[in-house]
């Protein structure tokens, strides 16, 4: 394990660390029992088909030589993944092996798998404690806060609960792995984390975007510490969404309905989220604050190899009718996190339909 970098995430009694650094996966069965992770009681590894072929039998040899009882559970890769009908099997599979109010479940890989399986432990007896071990860049951003769910055909993350991780291990040696698509996705929500809260952030990844593609350690390493320092700074401070940690949803009305709409396939979470945060630069503009912020968020989106316009095929009614199934669709209106400068942004809750509409059009066209 080499530079290791350590946040914690304030939460009174149940604050609990993220470490990233590689060579991670090594260290587990320490660090795990290090944070409470009982050896007396067996622990559910939950994992994906991708995921499992790469980094499966290394984390199951660690935990065995540490003294951990484990079994493990292996389910599709993608987010179809993220059902009732993939909770059900694994509950019933935390059943077979005997999970008791003392175990734990592990999260070992993306987003998917940390959501849906961070769910089950929600849901287990009422709630026993999880482990999130993320293999995705984007999965900083997941991995991180406690949304746990899964999804309904008419929305995402419809059926979930807010249930804390005891800790976070992120080994940046299991992102080598990741196809290039994924990185490039998972590099929208670090740049989300800078256009909400720090426009040096922003500015420094549009400088360092071809050593993050290239997962370079140390400019990834780096980015990963901030985009999670922001996270945790926001969930320290409203844990619940209240208020404050609404704003993590910079870009994620449009982006929802996109993943809705699109089957949850076509576009990747991270692919639908950067097109969705290029859809609120443009409501900001449209509302009167600097169209720099429009300029700064496409450019810096672009510069990480991610789409920042709308697949014209998709059809706008049902984009629209999807954003009412959202969680932020309230009392009839839409919250809509809206920047205000390149590094801030409000809660506006009187953002009209009829301007999402006129943006969602605006979005398919080539020139924007």
């Amino acid at each position: 394990m080499s530079g290791c970098r350590e946040l914690t995430v304030e939460l009174g009694e149940r604050s609990y660390p993220i470490y990233i650094g590689e060579g991670l996966l090594d260290e587990a069965g320490r660090l795990f029992e290090k944070h409470g992770i009982s050896k007396k009681s067996p622990l559910l590894v939950i994992t994906d088909a991708n995921v499992a072929e790469r980094h499966l039998n290394h984390l199951e040899s660690v935990l065995t030589a540490s003294g951990f009882m484990h079994a493990s559970v292996v389910i599709p890769a993608g987010e179809s993944s993220k059902s009732l009908e993939q909770l059900e099997k694994l509950v019933g599979a935390a059943l077979e092996r005997g999970l008791d109010r003392k175990s734990a479940v592990v999260a070992l890989g993306g987003g998917v798998v940390g959501d849906l399986a961070g769910f089950v432990a929600a849901s287990y007896m009422r709630g026993i404690k999880f482990v999130q071990v993320p293999t995705t860049i984007l999965a900083h951003d997941s991995s991180v806060g406690g949304k746990v769910a899964v999804n309904h055909p008419l929305a995402k993350n419809i059926i979930g609960a807010f249930h804390q991780p005891e800790l976070v291990l992120y080994d940046l040696k299991t992102l080598q792995t990741l196809p290039d698509r994924e990185v490039k996705a998972g590099l929208s929500e670090v740049v989300k984390h800078g256009l909400i809260w720090d426009a040096e952030f922003v500015a420094w990844c549009d400088e360092h975007a071809d050593q993050l593609l290239a997962l370079d350690a140390e400019a990834l390493g780096y980015a990963l510490y901030k985009g999670c320092s922001v996270k945790a700074a926001v969930v320290s401070k409203d844990e619940r969404e209240n208020d404050l940690r609404a704003i993590l949803n910079l870009g994620h009305t449009i982006g929802h309905a996109l993943e809705a709409v699109a089957g949850y396939g076509e576009l990747l979470h991270g692919e639908a989220i950067s097109i969705g945060m290029v859809g609120s630069a443009l409501v900001a503009v449209r509302l009167g604050a600097p169209e720099e912020i429009y300029h700064v968020t496409k450019r810096v989106l672009s510069s990480v190899g991610l789409p920042v316009r709308l697949p014209i095929h998709l059809d706008t009614d049902e984009i629209m009718r999807a954003m009412m199934h959202d969680k932020k669709f309230l009392e009839g209106s839409i919250t809509f996190i809206v920047p205000t400068a390149v590094g801030k942004v409000e809660i506006n809750k009187s953002v009209s339909t009829s301007l999402i509409r006129e943006i969602v059009e605006q979005l398919k066209q080539e020139a924007v």
